[in-house]
């Protein structure tokens, strides 16, 4: 190990990192002066990796959880040699800028997810080991071992107070994720001041609970973290390595203080540090020639290490070309099979989510990318992959994962999932519980991770649980997310068609809201409904040329709207499915009024808050909707006890 060239590289993260920081006037400077060294040597002689192929698909990932720190991730990335440019750092936090306030995926080449909102960024982790278990059990042989990568991430002392990290490591452990390795940047510092003001309690104790190997170092010991990780990669269980640090490392005037954390150190700070550090005055980003001396050297085992890996996965390829399709298959998500969705009949009666099981199935027939499960729910979400088994330390081919109560965990696993490559995630709840997964479905859609979360339970029909499972602003706050596509299928056909889109959207997660309740298979005057319906909408009921009434309906009030236009006396009503109401929007005018009628009075129903469907109507009180809690009791009773009966929509349609 080059130790000299390391301190350089360390030295060099923390002159980039003080310059940048204080040229924005904004950021964190408190982990990437305390955590250099753990940079220096992970990227220069523990990972895997070859910056001049940041996408090579055997790499170790590194996630850095606690990404206020995000100056260290871009110091080293620019320094190791990745796509980063020294004017990328120099406009650090400026519109436009590679290098934005918190690491973002697509933005800086090397970055792997995005991160900033605390404990996400090891959920996610977990996310990618599981999916580098995943695909080394499907395409890895005796002879030929093409994924065998690890995953890296560093935590600081807010990632491990937030819940979403306890989810996570919690299951992490349950299943063995032996190539999991978190370091923990202990320097007991958070933005209000030492961490003994409110978080006393034993760390390591907690994780050893939790099944996880305990390692412990100095940050600034660089051949002591080498040893540990070597040491962690031996133990078949994920490993913690906490490192004493002293956040602001180098950094007199701030050094081991909670000023560190998330302010510039200010001119005569930065003065300070480099006189301390040894860093020439006068010398703006400065990058110590050993660091690129010590990179440049380095480059070439990184490239060596890729091309070796390329011709095991060449010889890998020729010895197992059935294996190589489908692997390219999985890369590029496309289908490995013809599978025929089911068939239903008119006036065939049963819930979404049923019908949203059987085509999930047929998914996973033509996807065999296809991974995922429920919190704890397989039951009454009806997720269960048929013919396939589940995930576990013991079968890592398994398909079908066991989240437990953890649905935050869940979802934000699922996004390391799909972001690893190579797989399709999906995940599982009671609608009213997509509050608890909310932060990570924000996170997929930010990064157009296309996950889908599969929603039951989408109404008050829920019944006798009564409000606190009953969704009423849900789909709303659902809608608000922007890149977040909505499907609320009306019926059992509309409920397989939803998967297809969800599996040929590429670009942005999926929800799909699904009820517990039966509805009937309705007649589709549109006959090419499976395709208009792309468009968010189509027209199940066409009622005439010219209807006097346009009733917009989604999920179960689809044949509410139906049952109503029975009851209309003296005017002619369409009845139109709205699957998803936010792309129906988007439509050019041409295609909204061909579904619409443009002449025609709108009339909306959704068992749900009003919020956005006065977009369609010229007064809220043709809104048809529910604006408060619900009721305990049967579902239909529930309804009428709110007045959600089809004669009262009758009634606003025929005002």
């Amino acid at each position: 190990m080059n130790v000299k060239g390391l301190e350089s590289v360390a030295l060099s993260i923390r002159s980039l990192s003080m310059d940048a920081i204080q040229k924005a006037n904004s950021g964190h400077p408190g982990l990437p002066l305390g955590a250099a060294e753990l940079a220096a040597v992970l990227y220069g002689e523990i990972m895997k990796h070859n910056p001049k192929n940041s996408k090579w698909a055997d790499r170790d990932r590194f996630i850095l959880s606690a990404g206020h720190g995000s100056m260290l991730q871009y110091s080293i990335l620019h320094l190791a040699g990745y796509g980063v440019t020294m004017d990328d750092i120099k406009t650090f936090r400026q519109i436009g800028s590679h290098c934005a306030g918190h690491p973002e995926y697509g933005m800086a080449d090397g970055v792997e997810t995005t991160t900033g909102p605390l404990g996400q960024g090891v959920a996610m982790a977990v996310g990618f080991a599981i999916a580098e278990t995943m695909l080394a059990a499907r395409f890895n042989t005796a002879a030929h071992k093409i994924v065998d990568h690890y995953t890296y991430s560093l935590v600081g002392e807010g990632c491990l107070q937030e819940g979403v990290a306890s989810e996570a490591a919690s299951l992490a452990g349950h299943l063995q994720l032996g190539k999991l390795i978190v370091f923990y940047d202990e320097n007991k510092i958070s933005i209000d001041g030492s961490t003994d003001i409110a978080f006393t309690e034993d760390v390591a104790k907690r994780f050893e609970a939790y099944g996880w190997q305990i390692l412990r170092g100095n940050m600034y010991d660089m051949k002591g973290i080498a040893s540990l990780v070597e040491k962690a990669k031996k133990d078949k269980r994920p490993s913690l390595i906490m490192l004493k640090s002293v956040i602001g490392y180098g950094a007199p005037t701030v050094a081991g203080t909670a000023k560190a954390h998330g302010a510039p150190l200010g001119p005569d700070g930065v003065k300070a540090a480099k006189e301390n550090l040894h860093i020439p005055a006068d010398a703006e980003f400065y990058v110590a020639p050993e660091a690129t001396a010590y990179f440049a050297e380095k480059a070439k085992d990184f490239e060596k290490a890729n091309a070796d890996w390329d011709k095991l996965f060449s010889e890998w390829s020729k010895a197992n070309p059935a294996k190589r399709a489908e692997w390219d298959a999985y890369q590029a998500g496309k289908a490995v099979a013809e599978v025929d969705l089911p068939v239903y009949k008119i006036g065939d009666s049963l819930a979404t989510r049923n019908a949203h099981g059987a085509a999930l199935n047929v998914m996973a027939k033509r996807y065999t990318n296809l991974v995922g499960g429920s919190a704890d729910l397989q039951g009454p979400n009806v997720t269960a992959l048929k013919g396939e088994t589940d995930y576990t330390p013991e079968n890592r081919a398994g398909r079908y994962i066991r989240f437990g109560i953890r649905e935050f965990a869940m979802a934000a696993i699922c996004n390391g999932i799909t972001q690893h490559g190579g797989l399709r995630a999906f995940c599982a709840t009671f609608m009213v519980f997509s509050d608890y997964l909310r932060p990570a479905l924000r996170l997929s859609a930010l990064m157009g991770q296309p996950v889908v979360y599969v929603l039951t339970h989408d109404s008050i029909y829920v019944g006798e649980d009564g409000p606190t499972h009953q969704p009423i602003e849900t789909l709303a706050a659902l809608r608000a997310i922007p890149n977040t596509q909505i499907l609320r299928p009306g019926d059992a056909e509309e409920a397989s068609i939803a998967w297809e889109i969800a599996m040929e959207t590429k670009n942005k997660p999926t929800c799909m809201a699904l009820t517990r309740q039966g509805l009937a298979v309705y007649e589709k005057e549109d006959p090419d409904w499976k395709n208009t319906v792309r468009c968010g909408a189509y027209i199940v009921k066409k009622g005439s040329e010219t209807p006097d009434v346009t009733v917009l309906a989604s999920g179960s009030e689809v044949n509410l709207a139906l049952e109503a236009a029975k009851l209309v006396k003296g005017k002619t009503v369409r009845v139109v499915s709205v699957l998803d109401r936010e792309a129906f929007i988007a439509q050019p005018k041409e295609i909204k009024d061909a579904i619409i009628s443009p002449k025609a009075r709108v009339v909306t129903a959704e068992a749900g808050s009003s919020m956005g469907w006065d977009y369609f109507t010229t007064s809220h009180d043709d809104v048809f909707s529910i604006d408060r809690f619900g009721e305990s009791g049967p579902a239909a009773k529930v309804a009428a006890h709110l007045g959600f009966t089809a004669e009262n929509l009758a009634k606003i349609i025929e005002k």
